[in-house]
């Protein structure tokens, strides 16, 4: 590609965004990250700032998950094609993340980064998670109304485990339970990669949406047994 390699211009190029890039898991790494770096790529071109992306993120990430709840009814009883909305949730939830990916990109190769950036970038961040979860939710007990309410509660509590870990990750206290970058070691990671784990759930959504509640169970299940095992291993480190 052409904005794959170095311009006459000598404007960052895809892999320069790219290469500034905080990972995320194998998933995010692979695809979401590389997505973001063409966002980044074409934000700088366009002199935008990076909470132009940021915001950008929020609204697709809101109004898809708005389609998701608006049309989790007539799903559910046969009147929309499940296909559909799951392909809108398929695409929206990704692009939104890769948004969310570019704009940590072109401020680091911009310099445009600040602390302004960084609040507003984590509050979309809670938004749009509170928004897709809301999603899955509504889904979920669309297609099981005996859905019990402790496990939504759960499912949405659990989920934030994720961001809040990750904020913490990027902070001069950082620590990995883990700090293996092998290959099998990856792909077990994969269930806390969140560009696979909002993936897997618009497939459920696009496939089998009737499945959704398990879904939430499988990533309660995850999302909790981390936490638990972060605080002992925090307090490990804490009390040695």
């Amino acid at each position: 590609m052409r904005s794959a390699t170095l311009t006459e211009s000598g404007r960052p190029t895809v892999t320069d965004f790219y290469r500034t890039n905080r990972g995320g898991g194998l998933f995010s790494e692979s695809i979401s990250q590389w997505l973001g770096a063409v966002f980044a790529a074409g934000a700088a071109r366009l002199r935008l700032r990076p909470t132009a992306l940021t915001l950008a993120n929020l609204v697709l990430g809101l109004a898809t998950s708005v389609i998701v709840v608006a049309f989790a009814g007539p799903v559910a009883d046969g009147d929309v094609p499940a296909w559909v909305i799951g392909l809108v949730a398929l695409v929206g939830w990704q692009v939104a993340y890769s948004l969310d990916c570019a704009d940590g990109q072109l401020a680091r190769v911009t310099g445009q980064g600040s602390a302004a950036g960084a609040r507003v970038d984590i509050l979309c961040d809670v938004a749009a998670q509170i928004a897709l979860v809301t999603a899955i939710g509504a889904v979920a007990v669309a297609q099981r109304p005996q859905t019990p309410v402790w496990l939504v509660a759960v499912f949405a509590g659990t989920w934030m485990v994720n961001l809040v870990t990750s904020v913490m990750q990027a902070g001069p206290n950082a620590a990995s339970m883990v700090t293996s970058t092998s290959l099998p070691v990856r792909l077990v990671k994969l269930v806390r990669d969140y560009g696979a784990v909002i993936f897997v759930a618009a497939l459920v959504l696009l496939f089998a949406p009737a499945l959704t509640v398990w879904v939430m169970v499988a990533f309660s299940v995850v999302n909790g047994g981390f936490l638990l095992a972060s605080i002992a291993f925090s307090a490990r480190s804490s009390l040695h």
